[in-house]
C-alpha cells in the first residue's frame, strides 16, 4: 500500500500570486499554517480579497479555515476539521 505522504507547512502569504500555491498544496491533502502579517502591514485592501479567495478555494475543497491569533491562519484539506471548542 503507498499511502499519499501529507504535511503540515509553514508559509507566507507575500502577495496573490501565493494563492495558486496554496490552492495546490490544499489540493495535495497538505495543512497550512499561513502568516499574513506582511501582507497586513503592506496593503490591508489586498488582504480582505487574498482572504476571500482562500476561503473560496478551502469552500471548493472542502476544506476548513481558522485564524491562529492575529499573524496567522490554518488551512485544512477536505477531511480534516479545525476544533473551535465545545459547542
Amino acid at each position: 500500500m503507498n499511502a499519499q505522504q501529507r504535511y503540515v507547512k509553514a508559509m507566507t502569504l507575500k502577495d496573490d500570486t501565493d494563492i495558486a500555491t496554496i490552492d495546490s498544496e490544499i489540493q495535495a491533502g497538505n495543512i497550512l499554517i499561513l502568516k499574513i502579517t506582511p501582507l497586513v502591514v503592506e496593503d490591508a485592501p489586498q488582504i480582505k480579497e487574498a482572504i476571500r479567495e482562500i476561503k473560496e478555494i478551502i469552500g471548493k475543497r472542502e476544506g476548513d479555515i481558522a485564524r491562529l491569533g492575529e499573524e496567522r491562519i490554518v488551512l485544512t484539506p477536505k477531511g480534516v476539521r479545525i476544533w473551535r471548542g465545545p459547542t
